[in-house]
C-alpha cells in the first residue's frame, strides 16, 4: 500500500498562487491513479484533478488555473494553483486509487489534508 502526505497549503490573497505537494511512500505513485480533492466547510468532498498514466483531467471549476503533475524521482505529485479565488478555500486532499475516477469513494488511500485559504 501507499502512504500520502500533503504539504504546501496556506493563506494567500485572491489572484495569488500556491503549489501543493503530495509525497508518496511505500509504493510508487505511478502505480496508481492520483487525485486531488477538496472539501470546504459544510460541503461534500469534490474532485479537483487527476493524474494517471501521464494523462491529466480537471474539474471544470479549476481547468486553466490548476495543473497536476508528478515527479517520479521524488515520488511526489504536485498541484500548482494559480489565479486563486476565495471559492477555492478548502482542505485539499491527495488520494491514490486503481481507477481513473472523479468519485472519492473510488480512491483507496488518502493523505491527511492541507488547508488552503484564499482571502478576497
Amino acid at each position: 500500500q501507499v502512504q500520502l502526505v500533503e504539504s504546501g497549503g496556506g493563506l494567500v490573497q485572491a489572484g495569488g498562487s500556491l503549489r501543493l505537494s503530495c509525497a508518496a511512500s511505500g509504493r510508487a505513485f505511478s502505480n496508481y491513479a492520483m487525485g486531488w480533492f477538496r472539501q470546504a466547510p459544510g460541503k461534500e468532498r469534490e474532485f479537483v484533478a487527476r493524474l494517471s498514466g501521464g494523462i491529466t483531467y480537471y474539474a471544470v471549476s479549476v481547468k486553466g488555473r490548476f495543473t497536476i503533475s508528478g515527479d517520479n524521482a521524488k515520488n511526489t505529485v504536485y498541484l500548482q494553483m494559480n489565479s486563486l479565488k476565495p471559492e477555492d478555500t478548502a482542505v485539499y486532499y491527495c488520494a491514490a486509487g486503481s481507477l481513473r475516477s472523479m468519485r472519492p469513494i473510488e480512491y483507496d488511500y488518502w493523505g491527511q489534508g492541507t488547508q488552503v485559504t484564499v482571502s478576497s
